[in-house]
């Protein structure tokens, strides 16, 4: 992996020079040097690197933004993301995004049906209780996200575990909203949305 990024910074760094012409940049290094993790046209198959085809291209300008100042701090920000994104410019941030945006999302799989049901309470009615509003009122009713909320169908599950952990333990602090949601969520309710989000 190190000798990817490796790569993939020299190539980046040496962009300005390329043949590529500038409004296709950033399919060419989607197509590239993402897919080396993000896989072909976003389709992930490891849940260390989130599926991004489909996603809603203002969120993954703001991640990209986030990742290039720092100020996504959870591990595989830090250990994949803070080098490759230094490399982008604005307008090369907005070329990947609209370019995953554009790609066909992977269907969401179906879950354990207890934990789909538990999930689906939870994602379009919340918990009141403990101070949890529905998920669905951002992400959108199928999960596929709106505008800088992103979408979550069809998401590795494992991902989606490891980021609302992330943003319960501070370990991703770079969206605030999303600190208080998951405040009091238990374990398994963390599962039970990330399932069924998932599933969508």
């Amino acid at each position: 992996m190190r000798n990817i990024i490796a790569l993939a910074l020299g190539i980046l760094a040496t962009a300005g020079a390329s043949a590529v012409p500038a409004q296709q940049e950033g399919k060419a290094l989607a197509t590239g040097i993402c897919s080396a993790c993000h896989g072909p046209e976003g389709h992930s198959v490891s849940p260390v690197f989130p599926r991004l085809a489909g996603q809603q291209s203002a969120y993954i300008v703001l991640q990209l933004d986030a990742f290039r100042g720092h100020q996504r701090s959870d591990p595989n920000a830090q250990a994949y993301m803070w080098g490759m994104a230094s490399q982008l410019n604005d307008d090369t941030i907005k070329e990947l995004a609209d370019y995953y945006a554009a790609q066909k999302p992977v269907p969401g799989q179906a879950g354990d049906a207890a934990l789909v049901a538990a999930g689906e309470k939870i994602f379009v009615g919340g918990i009141p209780a403990q101070g949890v509003p529905a998920c669905a009122s951002c992400h959108g009713a199928l999960a596929e996200g709106v505008a800088a909320f992103p979408r979550l169908g069809g998401q590795h599950v494992d991902y989606l575990i490891a980021q609302l952990q992330g943003f319960q333990s501070g370990l991703r602090s770079n969206a605030p909203i999303m600190l208080a949601v998951v405040r009091t969520l238990t374990a398994e309710q963390i599962k039970a949305v990330a399932v069924y989000a998932a599933s969508r």
